[in-house]
């Protein structure tokens, strides 16, 4: 008998809630054993090519699946506020929500990092690290072992559905946000973006900083610690360093795509609990209920500000370019000297 996938389970009950008031899209389905796990993508808002767009995904690494409740608890507290918020209806009436709760469903389906053919999608696209050596960057020696990137003549069907969906809602738009939930690396919650595969700074930096500065001014005594993901290390095939040059290479700066990753710094959660580190979960998710609901409703004013900041872009996306040049000169001198 096989056994429940709960996270699917609640998100098409979720579905089911949202009724008409969503679009749905299975993006593709993903065979295992005896069993076809559906990758589902929802929109929220205006269908019009011109507005800005926020995208979340969750699930990518399997064994973190936190990164899918979350989004899916945040999916909940959005059906109810179409119930009665005008405010918020009125946010979607110039904008877009996309939401991708899990990417990799037969990896959060069997709690294992990889997808069923033992590929780590975070390092499965066709981007080459610069200095890394560690295993964790990335290997091709064999799926058996953690971080394995697939074959290098084509990408997994999840992470081609992942860039569908970007390619479809984001690629388009004068403004776009993705964020990517994971969990694990230490006891911080970290804000990373491009790039994930080098030390060199990324063409938005100037955007990049401001949006970040602008976070700390509304928000300073928050726990996220911003910065590019190469801070803290270097991998190869990286999905959204990948996507972020594809876009680069479309628009030539005339649009701007910020992608994030999230990653919940879930060592945290071992510190009163040390024996949860010999459950298959207990590193990358909170394995109390009480630290799971914290969890759950850790990251919402994020969100809040994520998707103010993409209708209120002003302030950090258009600047002046005596602005822009301060911004840039303010990054290099935070993250890169």
């Amino acid at each position: 008998m096989s056994q429940p996938f709960l996270e699917l389970t609640q998100l098409e009950d979720i579905i089911a809630q949202l009724g008409n008031r969503a679009r749905v899209e299975v993006v593709d389905r993903i065979a295992y054993q005896d069993r076809e796990f559906p990758i589902y993508s929802i929109a929220l808002g205006s269908e019009r090519p011109d507005v800005p767009v926020l995208a979340y995904f969750g699930g990518v690494h399997g064994l973190e699946k936190i990164g899918s409740e979350v989004i899916l608890s945040y999916l909940q507290t959005i059906i109810h506020l179409l119930d009665w918020d005008e405010e918020f209806a009125s946010r979607l009436e110039k904008s877009r929500l996309v939401f991708v709760p899990i990417v990799n469903p037969v990896g959060v389906y069997r709690g294992t990092r990889s997808n069923g053919n033992g590929v780590d999608l975070m390092r499965n696209a066709p981007v080459e690290g610069v200095g890394n050596t560690k295993l964790y960057s990335g290997h091709r020696l064999s799926p058996r072992l953690p971080w394995f990137r697939g074959d290098e003549s084509r990408m997994e069907k999840e992470a081609q559905t992942l860039c569908r969906v970007v390619h479809q809602h984001l690629f388009d738009a004068p403004l776009s946000i993705a964020i990517d939930l994971h969990s694990g690396f230490g006891i911080h919650d970290r804000l990373w973006f491009p790039y994930a595969s080098c030390k060199k700074p990324l063409p938005s930096l100037a955007e990049a900083y401001a949006w970040k500065a602008l976070f700390d001014r509304c928000y300073p005594n928050h726990f996220y610690k911003i910065e590019p993901m190469s801070q803290e290390y270097v991998i190869s095939g990286d999905l959204w360093d990948y996507l972020y040059d594809e876009f680069e290479q479309r628009n030539a700066g005339q649009k701007l795509f910020l992608p994030l990753t999230l990653e919940m710094g879930s060592w945290l959660w071992l510190r009163k609990s040390p024996l949860h580190l010999f459950q298959r979960h207990g590193l990358f998710h909170p394995l109390l209920p009480h630290r799971q609901q914290r969890i759950l409703r850790r990251h919402f004013t994020l969100f809040d500000f994520l998707y103010r900041s993409l209708l209120y872009p002003k302030q950090w996306a258009h600047l002046q370019q005596t602005r822009k040049d301060i911004c840039r000169q303010q990054a290099l001198a935070l993250w890169y000297e």
